[in-house]
């Protein structure tokens, strides 16, 4: 019997809506939501979604979202034997790890967000997901476009760069000029991009003096694609400024052993990415009552063994 990996989204799935129907359900993950305070709970609940789609509104909510359907998950006999989160997501999944407790993560996202929005305020940029060509030569695009670096591995024929605001004619014209197509994605800065830079450092000295728990559950990290190692603070303080090896760090659970995905929280994007990388895993995703229900279906014959 293979592994079961949980998987975490990252900005960009928010929704309005997202959790409300598990707070009203489940009494046991009102206290992971209420740690949003009201305004936030209340937005992520009921919008409106232009406040909720900023950074610093978008992370916490989505925190919550991960942890609170992770711990439903464990509720019902279902575990992890390996996790990863994209981007934001690595976050719950260290949490879930036991790397950090339930309050230090929230607070950590909070200040993780704010750096990232302030670094993005003084570095204007912008990200485009690029289809239809291979990475290979969206790095050659980018070494001849100044100030755009490729960020985020997603899956075969998906990569997303990252720019300076004034770079995104030039990148948006070379794609084409190679047959490739692209989408600017809504969001407000470069993300894990050297414009991040500022952002890593302030993160390095939020955690530099604080003791990082046990890792009860092995966590891939975004930088490596590999296991977290003995210095967890370090590849946390480098992420929001490195590349996302999201198609790498898949293919490294599948060769370690993992045979089902769970994604954990709002939407289903990773779910979309993980089948493209391979169609011969099963993919199955929380993110309300109704799918937690039907993943608890999907693996009840592995807990009856």
């Amino acid at each position: 019997m293979g592994k079961i990996a949980f998987v975490f989204p990252g900005q960009g799935a928010q929704s309005v809506g997202m959790g409300y129907d598990l707070y009203e359900k489940y009494a046991s993950v009102r206290p992971v939501f209420d740690m949003l305070g009201e305004r936030l709970r209340e937005m992520a609940f009921f919008g409106p979604a232009g406040e909720l789609n900023q950074t610093e509104n978008a992370q916490p909510c989505l925190f919550t979202m991960g942890v609170a359907c992770a711990v439903l998950l464990s509720e019902r006999g279902i575990y992890a034997n390996v996790l990863a989160g994209f981007s934001l997501g690595e976050i719950p999944a260290v949490c879930h790890s036991g790397i950090m407790g339930l309050h230090d993560a929230y607070d950590f996202v909070v200040f993780r967000a704010g750096t990232m929005q302030a670094a993005a305020e003084e570095n204007p940029g912008a990200m485009l997901a690029v289809l239809r060509l291979p990475a290979e030569e969206i790095e050659k695009i980018c070494t001849a476009v100044p100030g755009a670096y490729p960020v985020n591995y997603n899956c075969p024929g998906q990569t997303v760069v990252a720019c300076a605001e004034g770079s995104v004619t030039s990148l948006g014209r070379a794609v084409l000029n190679n047959g490739g197509k692209y989408i600017r994605l809504p969001v407000s800065g470069a993300f894990h991009s050297p414009y991040m830079a500022g952002a890593g450092e302030k993160i390095k000295a939020y955690l530099q003096n604080r003791q990082p728990g046990k890792m009860k559950i092995p966590v891939y990290s975004n930088v490596t694609a590999q296991f977290y190692d003995d210095n967890p603070w370090d590849l946390l303080s480098r992420q929001v400024s490195s590349p996302v090896l999201w198609q790498r760090t898949v293919e490294n659970m599948i060769a370690d052993g993992v045979d089902t995905f769970i994604e954990v929280g709002a939407g289903r994007v990773l779910s979309g990415l993980i089948s493209r990388i391979n169609p011969d895993v099963l993919v199955l995703n929380v993110c309300d009552a109704g799918s937690l229900e039907k993943t608890v279906e999907a693996l009840s014959p592995r807990l009856m063994k």
